[in-house]
């Protein structure tokens, strides 16, 4: 289960919107005086993010709290949002250049792009489907696991730095 800590800036009856630092590995990397990532890190800052999560610890406003999401669900999520449309840009490419190849036509590079952009939006498509479609289903949502110190926080993140 992945892990990020936050606190609570709201709740009600079931959810907690919970505000988290996005973090940068950069700290972590050998290279970082040479690397470009880190340059960009440091000039854009750390960005926040508020996140509805399953209030499972009764956390109240002002908690720190700790969020879980399994990683089977971020690496399906991702996969969907992110590799789905590019695949499928490759597969309406490929496959338009098959069929004109077989019907003996000579396909121009026009037919070509936009029938990849045609797989390119389908993906997208699905891939807003399929978050409208698990949007309820709980097994989609980040859940507090518990409530946190700053000392146990502060202990776990430096050391990870380590």
């Amino acid at each position: 289960m992945i892990q990020e800590y936050g606190y609570v800036v709201k709740t009600d009856e079931q959810f907690a919107w919970v505000h988290t630092e996005r973090k940068s590995t950069c700290g972590q990397c050998a290279a970082q005086k040479g690397c470009g990532t880190n340059v960009f890190s440091k000039v854009l800052g750390n960005k926040h993010t508020e996140l509805k999560a399953i209030n499972s610890a009764n956390a109240e406003v002002g908690d720190t709290v700790v969020l879980g999401l399994r990683e089977s669900v971020l690496l399906k999520s991702a996969f969907i949002m992110y590799m789905l449309p590019l695949i499928l840009m490759f597969i309406f490419a490929f496959l338009t250049q098959i069929f004109s190849n077989a019907y003996g036509h000579e396909t121009s590079q026009l037919w070509i792009g936009m029938f990849s952009v045609a797989g390119l939006l389908l993906g997208f498509a699905y891939a807003r489907y399929f978050a409208k479609m698990h949007q309820a289903d709980a097994n989609y949502h980040p859940v507090v696991l518990r409530k946190s110190t700053l000392t146990e926080q502060f202990s776990i993140t430096h050391t990870q730095e380590v």
